[in-house]
């Protein structure tokens, strides 16, 4: 059993091969949960997780949407928190590749869901880019109150980055741009503890070598698997009987 702890099978670029993904899931056998970007789509991954039993999913709003972050989108968000296939808050943090939304209007999304996952049962994903200064400053803040742990969504930073969120006990997932040509990540898979390695495909953004420029899936997580098994000198299977058991004491809701 591998699983993608990271997807987005509801964007419209996966519309004609959604069936086949599916299907897939079945097939393989994987799991996948599917992530949220805002309140709607937070809805859609519950309804595409209640409908088909290897998918779960992930309600948040994601920092590109903050200004649209609401009271009544945070109390949706904890109604959900107790469904039973609903396995985390996310994906919510800091993106500065952009100018907007303002950093000040992510900031404030980003503390008042922080705010809401210290009274929820469930562990937190964190969507991190050219943030992670920030990110940790504010983390660090209710780290210690999320009681089911934090996760470090298509993990970019350096070595450096991850001693330091080691200290918060954080989780790292790695997707598909491990594998890009210059992507030079090779220390830094080294250097996340084994114990606390996911794998993600992001879909249907960032698709593996050698299938760069065709939309991703969840089934092309095991392209992820075969890269780490290469940096770590291990065999695959390893890596995919370890990373999915890291994500199902992270996810804790995803039962076999």
């Amino acid at each position: 059993m591998i699983i993608d702890s990271h997807a987005h099978v509801n964007d419209s670029a996966l519309d004609e091969l959604r069936s086949q993904i599916l299907q897939d899931t079945m097939d393989m056998p994987m799991k996948f949960c599917e992530v949220g970007f805002d309140c709607d789509s937070s809805l859609r991954a519950v309804d595409l997780a209640e409908n088909n039993s290897g998918v779960y999913a992930i309600i948040g709003t994601h920092p590109q949407e903050a200004e649209k972050l609401t009271d009544e989108h945070l109390e949706t968000y904890r109604r959900l928190s107790t469904h039973p296939k609903v396995v985390a808050l996310g994906e919510i943090g800091l993106d500065y590749h952009y100018p907007d939304p303002p950093r000040e209007s992510q900031l404030v999304a980003f503390e008042r869901q922080l705010q809401l996952a210290t009274t929820l049962d469930l562990p937190v994903v964190l969507h991190v880019r050219e943030s992670y200064k920030d990110t940790l400053d504010l983390l660090s803040q209710y780290a210690s109150d999320i009681k089911r742990g934090i996760l470090l969504h298509c993990y970019s930073g350096s070595v450096e980055s991850v001693k330091l969120f080691d200290k918060l006990g954080c989780y790292y997932a790695l997707g598909g741009a491990i594998t890009f040509k210059n992507a030079k990540k090779e220390e830094v898979i080294k250097a996340i503890s084994p114990d606390r390695l996911l794998l993600e495909t992001d879909c249907p953004y960032m698709t593996p070598v050698p299938f760069r420029g065709t939309p991703n899936m969840p089934k092309y997580v095991s392209l992820v698997a075969q890269k780490v098994a290469e940096v770590l000198g291990e065999d695959v299977e390893s890596v995919i009987e370890r990373t999915s058991a890291n994500t199902k004491r992270l996810f804790y809701k995803i039962v076999d």
